[in-house]
């Protein structure tokens, strides 16, 4: 499926890059592969029919629905998250099936249409932060069973949608019609052709598709419009995305260094089951996406995403595998922090990513040979240690962990300095950050002390 043609429409905002962040690769479970859609059949499926109200509650899951549509403390599907963009907020809707305030009355081709083309019943264009371009290629089998959950196997709730905060007239509707227009992709059945591999074809209908992967971490035009919605666009699909709620999501091609080039197909079962390899581990939104979406997927389907990442190749053929070098570990084991960012390092990290830089496997993640550390752009690694995060237990890997947020008690200058140290050490290599780095991406971030007990004092230093 092709990109269709440039326009230049003037940043219709970055919801259109927070594509569900909390959804990064979630997926689906059933497709035939090998024939085309039906012709947008309007049979709407049958009342009280368990198995396929089970199958949609799958799928609402793998593609992490209840992330979006879902406002914190809020009653689920009822809508109401906000989504703040360069002009304004908007707040995603109630999908329950509440016929006054939710899509209750919807039709299943007025849910077919809006899922698929991103149009409301009324006619009116859906911002691009429910992401219609991914699920354009979405069979009528599945959209059947979503249909049936959200209409049938999910409580109504009665909570009006509120409006946009976006004043007149950059509110105005007509110009997201020219947008999608030009950008999103026409309905059409996926073309499992492309793969020989059988396995590989389900995974790549489970990333292009629901899980909509392509969303967060594949780049986008100043139009804001994916760059590419399938390998068949060529090198840019999942090449690693812009920056969404201060985390940059990364390439989930072959790249050795900054990708997953030197992950099995095992590696990123394990790592969408539980959030956690020996590489790495899951940070901001994507933990969300192993909590709630992946690790209640299938091990079939989530061996179809992985074979299918593993076909990706690098986008830089100069990009060398990482090798590791234990100077810097010699250097820490024998009292030597001389180099900068090495003290911090020793007084702040060693506890439990060791000196070494290989932590401890699937509870604290590796530093050398990260992908995340090795990022061209070193936000993500800035932001986790200014705020910290947490690594929430999954059915599979009940046990949480959390690192501390540094941010308190660290400048940025020391921020700085243990960022290029970690970046550039046990055979790491990446490119060299400043203190004016570290204050932008504080001034995006909120950073926390930790509570301390009464009359205990917190000291910077």
């Amino acid at each position: 499926m092709s990109v269709k043609k440039k326009i230049d429409i003037k940043r219709l905002g970055q919801a259109f890059r927070r594509v569900s962040a909390a959804s990064v690769c979630a997926a689906v479970t059933s497709v035939t592969l090998s024939t085309p859609f039906a012709a947008h059949a309007a049979t709407p499926p049958a009342q009280n029919d368990a198995p396929l109200i089970a199958h949609g509650e799958y799928l609402a899951r793998a593609g992490d629905c209840i992330a979006c549509h879902t406002a914190q403390s809020g009653k689920p599907f009822a809508g109401g998250l906000k989504f703040d963009t360069p002009i304004g907020a908007i707040y995603s809707t109630n999908i329950t099936p509440d016929r006054d305030t939710g899509i209750g009355a919807w039709t299943f081709a007025q849910f077919e249409r809006a899922v698929r083309a991103g149009v409301r019943p009324n006619g009116d264009t859906l911002y691009p932060a429910m992401p219609y371009p991914s699920y354009a290629r979405l069979s009528e089998d599945d959209l059947h069973a979503l249909y049936a959950y959200f209409t049938q196997g999910v409580a109504p709730v009665n909570q009006p949608n509120r409006p946009v905060d976006i004043v007149w007239p950059l509110s105005m509707r007509w110009p997201l019609g020219i947008w999608r227009y030009m950008f999103a992709p026409d309905p059409v059945a996926f073309d499992a052709k492309h793969y020989t591999d059988p396995v590989i074809a389900r995974g790549a209908y489970l990333v292009q598709g629901l899980g909509h992967c392509g969303a967060c971490h594949t780049p986008r035009a100043p139009t804001m419009q994916e760059r590419a919605l399938s390998d068949q666009d060529g090198t840019a699909f999942l090449a690693g995305g812009a920056t969404i709620d201060g985390w940059i999501p990364l390439s989930l091609r072959g790249n050795p260094r900054t990708g997953i080039g030197t992950w099995s197909e095992a590696d990123i079962v394990q790592f969408l089951k539980t959030g956690r390899t020996q590489h790495s581990a899951a940070f901001g939104g994507m933990t969300d996406v192993v909590q709630h979406s992946m690790q209640h997927m299938s091990d079939a389907d989530l061996i179809a995403i992985a074979r299918y990442l593993k076909t990706l190749p690098s986008t830089d053929p100069k990009e060398t595998p990482y090798v590791y070098d234990d100077t810097a570990a010699h250097a820490l084991r024998t009292g030597d922090a001389s180099a900068p960012g090495a003290a911090v390092y020793r007084d702040n990290c060693t506890a439990c990513h060791r000196s070494d830089g290989r932590g401890y496997t699937r509870v604290f993640p590796a530093l050398g040979g990260n992908p995340v550390v090795q990022s061209r752009d070193a936000t993500s690694l800035i932001h986790v240690l200014l705020t910290g995060n947490a690594l929430e237990g999954t059915k599979s890997a009940p046990s949480s962990f959390t690192m501390p947020a540094f941010g308190w008690r660290l400048n940025d200058q020391e921020v700085a300095d243990l960022t290029n140290f970690v970046r550039n050490s046990w055979g790491n290599t990446a490119p060299a950050i400043n203190a004016a780095e570290v204050a932008k991406v504080r001034k995006t971030v909120t950073v926390h002390a930790p509570e301390m007990p009464p009359g205990a004092a917190l000291s910077p230093h």
